[in-house]
Formats: C-alpha cells, sequence, structure tokens
C-alpha cells in the first residue's frame, strides 16, 4: 500500500490524466478503500486542488475547474516538452506571449532537477528565432534538437546523416546554433569536409544522432546577425537568381507578407524595405515579387526587369479581353 504523500501524487496524477473517475476505480489504482479514497480526496480540496464528486452510482470524481492554478505532476518529457514550448513563445514565435512565458519559464526551471534543466539551458543558449509568420508543418523529434542544442552549447563535434544532390551522406559538422521558423528548424555549422558553413534543416537529418564527437574550438561566425544569415542562406543562397527588391512600404507591412524562408527583410528607411529572396526561375520570381501586392523596384538581378515586362503584357491582355472575350494569338 502507498504511503499517504506518495498516494495523494498518485491519485493526482490519476485525476489529471483524464476527465472521469469511478470511485471504485480509483481504490483499485491506488490498492485503498473506497473511504480512504474519499479522505484523500478531501486532502487535496484543501490543498487547492478543485476535485468535483458526483453521487450516485454513475457518479465518481473529476478535477474541476479552481480559482488558482495548483501545481501540476508532469513526467519527464511533458516537462522539457512544456519549456521548450514557452521558449518558443518567449522568443517572440506567439505575439503577445513573450513576457508571460518568460516568466513561467523561469518558474518551471526552478523546480527541474539538473538532469532535465541541463536539456532546456542548452536550447536556451542555442537556439535564436527567425520570425515572420508561417504554418508549422514538419515535425522534428525533440531528442534530435536537445542532442543539437547540447552539441552547439558543449562545442562537440557531431556526424549527422543528411540527404543531398548526391544522395545521402555522412556530415561531420562543428554545431553553432539552432534557428527556427515556426514551421521548420535550422542548424548553422561549420561543415569540416566542405570546409565552410552550412545550414541544416532539422526534419532532413536521418536517423539517430551518432554520440557527441571530439571538443573544438569555436569558430567566428560568418556573420553578427546569426537570423538574418541564416534566412539569407535558406531563401537566396541555394538559388541559381538572387534578387534584391526596394519595396516602397514599410517593413511590418510586408514582413505580414512574407516569411523568413521566402526572403530576408531589411529596413530601409521608414516607408520602404529591401527584399532579399531567390529562385532558379525568373518567371517564378517574377510572379513572386508581384504577389506582394506593394509598389517596387528591381535593384538585382536586371534579368528580372524584362520579364516583368512580359508578365505585365500578359495580364494587361487578359485583363482588356475580359470574361469569355477573344484570345489575342
Amino acid at each position: 500500500m502507498l504511503e499517504t504523500s506518495a498516494r495523494l501524487l498518485r491519485l493526482l496524477s490519476l485525476l489529471q490524466s483524464r476527465g472521469d473517475w469511478r470511485g471504485a476505480d480509483l481504490a483499485g489504482r491506488l490498492g485503498v478503500g473506497l473511504r480512504t479514497v474519499r479522505r484523500d480526496i478531501d486532502r487535496l480540496r484543501d490543498l487547492g486542488y478543485p476535485v468535483d464528486a458526483t453521487p450516485g452510482v454513475a457518479g465518481g470524481y473529476r478535477l474541476g475547474v479552481g480559482t488558482a492554478l495548483p501545481p501540476l505532476l508532469l513526467d519527464d518529457e511533458e516537462a522539457v516538452a512544456v519549456a521548450i514550448g514557452l521558449h518558443t513563445a518567449a522568443t517572440g514565435s506567439v505575439a503577445g506571449l513573450e513576457e508571460s512565458s518568460v516568466r513561467a519559464l523561469a518558474k518551471l526551471e526552478q523546480m527541474l532537477p539538473a538532469r532535465l534543466r541541463h536539456r532546456v539551458t542548452a536550447f536556451r543558449a542555442a537556439a535564436v528565432p527567425l520570425t515572420g509568420p508561417a504554418p508549422v508543418t514538419e515535425t522534428v523529434d525533440p531528442g534530435l534538437l536537445t542532442a543539437l542544442a547540447a552539441a552547439c552549447r558543449d562545442h562537440r563535434r557531431l556526424r549527422l546523416r543528411y540527404p543531398g544532390g548526391d544522395g545521402l551522406s555522412v556530415r561531420t559538422v562543428e554545431p553553432h546554433r539552432l534557428a527556427h521558423t515556426h514551421r521548420r528548424w535550422y542548424l548553422l555549422a561549420w561543415d569540416v569536409d566542405r570546409d565552410d558553413w552550412r545550414t541544416f534543416r532539422a526534419d532532413r537529418i536521418q536517423g539517430p544522432v551518432d554520440p557527441p564527437g571530439a571538443r573544438f574550438t569555436p569558430r567566428t561566425p560568418p556573420s553578427g546577425d546569426v537570423a538574418a544569415y541564416i534566412s539569407q542562406a535558406i531563401s537566396s543562397a541555394p538559388y541559381r537568381y538572387q534578387a534584391r527588391i526596394l519595396f516602397e512600404a514599410p517593413i511590418e507591412a510586408v514582413a505580414r507578407r512574407s516569411s523568413p524562408t521566402a526572403g530576408r527583410l531589411e529596413a530601409h528607411g521608414a516607408d520602404a524595405c529591401l527584399f532579399h529572396t531567390g529562385s532558379d526561375s525568373l518567371e517564378t520570381l517574377a510572379l513572386h515579387v508581384a504577389a506582394k501586392g506593394f509598389p517596387f523596384r528591381v535593384l538585382d538581378p536586371p534579368e528580372l526587369i524584362p520579364v516583368l515586362r512580359d508578365l505585365a503584357d500578359r495580364l494587361s491582355v487578359a485583363a482588356e479581353a475580359g470574361p469569355g472575350g477573344p484570345v489575342r494569338p
């Protein structure tokens, strides 16, 4: 039979795990009688937990809603998941929740055992946000992210299995920072074999990461603004054409119609901004820029200008023809 304090924690955990419990079921789980269950329910109420009771044969107990939030019981993985979620919100990923997320994260970390605080602290040291709206679609194993974050913090080499143009390869890297949008996580690292900085999508890393390797001396980052560098790397650098567009609109307005994975924005006065983006197709680039809906000028590449003229002519013909109008040969 469980001791009283341990039994109360077990009872609380059961009540938090699902909505309704019959008294007999709780008694069976705890190995006690119904009278003991009722006494323990009263003790939980004295501690501030609102436990509702329904009399009768079909009655039972459920954890209700109170005027204050009592302590919650979380297992190891739940605690790490909550801390990571709070950290993400604290960095501005969820507008309006930054300050309260920081307070909640500080309280949670104070109570975490050392083995869990070590994992969460790795995230705080290694992760930077890339702001911008985008839906969450790709999922990454939290264990992989904690391993990457710990390697960033401890300056330990990693061997990653990563798909590329020539198939799956093993990459030896020196991790520097993790960065995230609402949609994806990225790792900025020095690629030892390619002797250059590389940005890796975390959701594309294959299988479990090998145990950390030798320590390394951190290199000078490729840019003083890591977030801007990664945004540029994932939105422009991989493509044949790199474009610089001057939008005649405030950066806040353009940002609402863009994302860090589509291009990097840079303020250019109060009423304009520069948009750095890229594509393997000039036609796709023209459509992408025009679809933003703001007046703009092309700074680079010059080859984009005749493509925009051709697009404008075709759109003009379509607009003049109207619904059901003749198609110009």
